[in-house]
């Protein structure tokens, strides 16, 4: 059973509220390249939902109103629904409709969800729950990573740092930086933290954008790096444990300052 009961006193309020407001983008004018009519919907309501605009407990416009909205048909706000449910974002039951679920129950493993929870207006909270998250497990994942590491997850790794101090961009350095600390992941030895791997490539991919890198702090991050690099491949788990510790405060800095 559930937790909460879907609001229904909000239903009349959220339905004349979802006219179509000045400037709203419609889901077939906001299409990615290479999306779906249902994805692009699906992606616009589910960051509406992560952002506020429908609080836990909202019953959702129906189908109709959807389609008026958007100019879509039916078929594809269903996909989109149906979706967005399979992410835990929303239920739905017949004579009642969709409403959206309490936070949490949402699937913030999912990388849809991820990205719409990282440019929420609570994006600073996002990175910084990333990063204690970060602290919990990158820590003990390199340690085990240094005692079971493969020759060929070793060249990963190097490769990948390797690559961070040789990048010509930031989005280069980006990629090299996501990829290095995965496959540290993957040298673990435990599959269990394999999938956790979305949360840390999201995290990168939003911290770079959110925070300025002078050229001083790249190259001192690429040395933290570098550090680690080698605690692994010296088979030293305490310290690459404690290497990893040294980033991860030189990343609180960095969202701090700003």
């Amino acid at each position: 059973m559930r937790d909460e009961k879907p609001n229904k006193g909000k239903a009349s309020a959220k339905a004349a509220s979802s006219e179509r407001p000045t400037g709203v983008r419609r889901a077939d004018a906001a299409r990615m390249p290479g999306s779906s009519v249902h994805g692009s919907l699906a992606n616009e309501i589910g960051l509406r939902i992560v952002r506020g605009d429908y609080p836990p407990g909202t019953i959702l416009p129906n189908e109709a109103k959807w389609s008026e909205t958007f100019d879509v048909s039916r078929s594809a706000v269903r996909e989109a629904i149906k979706m967005l449910m399979a992410k835990s974002l929303l239920a739905s039951r017949p004579k009642i409709g969709s409403w959206v679920e309490p936070k949490e129950r949402w699937n913030l493993l999912d990388r849809d969800v991820l990205a719409w929870y990282a440019t929420s207006p609570d994006r600073e909270v996002f990175l910084k729950t990333v990063q204690e998250f970060r602290h919990i497990i990158e820590p003990e994942a390199t340690a085990f990573a240094a005692m079971r590491r493969s020759d060929e997850q070793m060249a990963e790794i190097s490769q990948a740092c390797r690559e961070m101090g040789e990048a010509a961009s930031l989005q280069e350095r980006t990629r090299a930086d996501t990829r290095f600390h995965l496959a540290i992941l993957r040298a673990s030895g435990n599959d269990l933290l394999v999938p956790l791997g979305v949360l840390i490539e999201s995290a990168f991919d939003h911290l770079f954008t959110y925070t300025t890198r002078e050229l001083d702090d790249l190259q001192h991050a690429q040395k933290l790096h570098e550090a680690i690099e080698k605690c692994i491949r010296l088979q030293r788990p305490d310290a690459a444990r404690n290497a990893v510790r040294k980033l991860l405060a030189n990343t609180d800095i960095v969202i701090r300052s700003r």
